[in-house]
């Protein structure tokens, strides 16, 4: 029983086959509609050229050396971790709103091209799409013709505010410039891979090398940030000290300088040891601040982290997108299947047709 079954299973198989083989010219001409509609696709859509770069960030202070006894004299601990900033944060600050907007007024060129503007406008009416694109989005554009345009501008941000408000045009520049770059991040080695993804590969270059630098200045500054706002207050403090100073210092040379006939000693002993007395400790002061301004500065360069560019933005010279051979393979495999599909589908429809007529 097993063997006739087998032996059926095989006769099935071998049916099938000559269908196909039947149908091989219809199959062919298939294929052909395929590939000729892969071609068309493939060089209707732009092409698209990526850059990489990569960037690698130093771990948390441990560059105090001999400092670090002068600092701990002074109360101040410069192996103290001022705000390590992971680089598992990296994609969140690469698509974060306000450093988005902070790549609109980049100016960017190509020679052949002949562009030469900001992102924004790049971004805008410099950007080439499939055919189809335009033939679905005409209806839209026919609905926002009848319905009118907005000509209001949106402010990006306000002075005195953090909340930001966006037109619908600038959503949408902003929605495709975050599809164009693309970060990753190794866990392990804290190295960061940025792509950069443009039509052309000059302003593809241009924009990887700015964006590397933004991460490189958002980097400092974060690590920074306490160390500085305590270089400012110190800096403050060591004004105020040193102006408290000459002051006390002038009080005291005037009266030594009015009272040289003086020979009393109750003057002496009084007025003119009271202004020593108060130019001393304002010179205690001036010089105590002086020296946690210095430590201060220490502090802060030695709080900067060292953010090493390992690859460097490179114009690429092929594009990579799109992928023709994957897209014409593509288009040649499911019109093949299909016609296979068609041939198998058809023949087993007329199959039961004939059955249900010799069952009537």
């Amino acid at each position: 029983m097993d063997n006739q079954e087998k032996y059926e299973d095989e006769i099935d198989l071998m049916a099938i086959l000559n269908k196909l083989k039947a149908s091989k010219r219809f199959i062919i001409k298939v294929s052909i509609i395929g590939f000729i509609a892969g071609i068309v696709i493939a060089f209707s859509i732009p092409k698209e050229y990526t850059t990489s770069v990569i960037l690698a960030q130093s771990t948390a202070s441990d560059k105090a050396g001999n400092l670090g006894a002068l600092a701990s004299m002074a109360g101040i601990d410069l192996q103290q971790n001022s705000g390590e900033l992971s680089p598992v944060l990296y994609p969140d600050i690469l698509a974060s709103t306000p450093f988005m907007l902070g790549l609109f007024d980049i100016m960017v060129a190509d020679k052949e091209q002949e562009i030469d503007t900001t992102l924004y406008d790049y971004l805008l009416n410099h950007q080439k799409g499939a055919w189809w694109g335009y033939v679905m989005g005409a209806p839209g554009q026919l609905l926002s013709l009848i319905r009118g345009t907005e000509t209001e501008e949106g402010e990006a941000s306000s002075e005195k505010s953090t909340i930001i408000v966006l037109t619908k045009e600038q959503e949408e520049i902003l929605g495709g410039l975050k599809s164009r770059i693309n970060i990753a991040v190794d866990k392990k080695t804290g190295l960061a891979t940025i792509e950069i993804t443009m039509q052309s590969p000059a302003i593809s270059a241009k924009i990887a090398d700015t964006v590397i630098s933004y991460m490189q200045s958002y980097i400092v500054n974060y690590r920074t940030e306490k160390a500085r706002q305590n270089l400012e207050y110190i800096e403050k403090l060591y004004d105020e000290a040193k102006l408290t100073y000459f002051d006390a210092q002038q009080e005291y040379a005037k009266a030594v300088d009015r009272n040289q006939s003086v020979v009393s000693a109750n003057y002496q002993a009084t007025t003119l040891t009271r202004l020593q007395n108060e130019m001393n400790l304002a010179f205690g002061i001036y010089n105590q601040t002086a020296q946690q301004l210095q430590l201060a500065k220490i502090k802060v360069q030695d709080t900067k982290p060292v953010c090493v560019i390992i690859q460097p933005a490179v114009v690429p010279s092929h594009p990579a997108k799109p992928k023709k051979k994957i897209i014409l393979a593509g288009f040649v495999f499911m019109a093949f299947a299909g016609a296979c599909g068609w041939v198998y589908l058809k023949d087993m429809l007329s199959q039961k047709k004939e059955s249900t007529e010799e069952t009537v």
